[in-house]
């Protein structure tokens, strides 16, 4: 699914040139469950961007797929970011005034997706993530941190992509809610999910 071929990113400021990432290369297949750790500065999330399709390398190869993602224009990688990848954030990114349902259906709001189709496809993320169906109408910020995690994951499943990049995914959690959220990843996994933790 992702080969990464000698990658490179350097910054560029006014003060000079800051490598980020210094020639990576590595293979993951279809299906795997993969931990990327390193300490604070090591190019973790620079990693995490250029797998994502939200930036590109200053040089080398990333093939996602078979495609060379560094080649591909911005209306691509657009289209990459929507069908093959799902994002979980750290902090969450939900809306605090809307439902859980809702915070899950909103992409589909936009693209004109009928009300039983976004329902249906909604509840079925959030059922994967683990999360119980009487809190689907609660509004986000009545959640518990583990629960909040859920949804981000149910949010990142919705669009049913084949790779889900995890952001420290049990970073703002403790140690047993933590836990939980490692166990709903590791379903996934088994359900054929490729997935990337930071």
């Amino acid at each position: 699914m992702i080969e990464c071929q000698n990658i490179t990113k350097i910054y560029k400021t006014e003060a000079g040139e800051t490598p980020a990432l210094k020639g990576v290369s590595f293979t993951i297949k279809d299906g795997e469950f993969v931990a990327i750790i390193g300490p604070s500065g090591s190019g973790k999330s620079t990693l995490m961007h250029i797998l994502g399709a939200l930036d590109t390398p200053t040089s080398g190869k990333y093939l996602l797929d078979g495609y060379d993602v560094s080649k591909l224009s911005d209306d691509k990688l657009a289209d990459i970011r929507k069908n093959k990848i799902g994002f979980v954030f750290q902090s969450f990114n939900l809306l605090p005034r809307a439902t859980v349902l809702r915070n899950i259906m909103m992409p589909f709001i936009y693209a004109g997706v009928p009300r039983e189709e976004r329902v249906a496809r909604a509840t079925a993320a959030l059922k994967d993530a683990g999360l119980d169906e009487s809190h689907f109408y609660h509004l986000s910020n009545q959640l518990s941190g583990g629960q909040m995690q859920r949804v981000a994951i149910a949010r990142a499943l919705v669009s049913n992509p084949a790779l889900i990049l995890a952001d420290e995914p049990t970073g703002n959690l403790d140690s047993k809610t933590g836990e939980v959220v490692l166990e709903t990843f590791q379903n996934l996994n088994k359900k054929g999910r490729t997935i990337l933790s930071f």
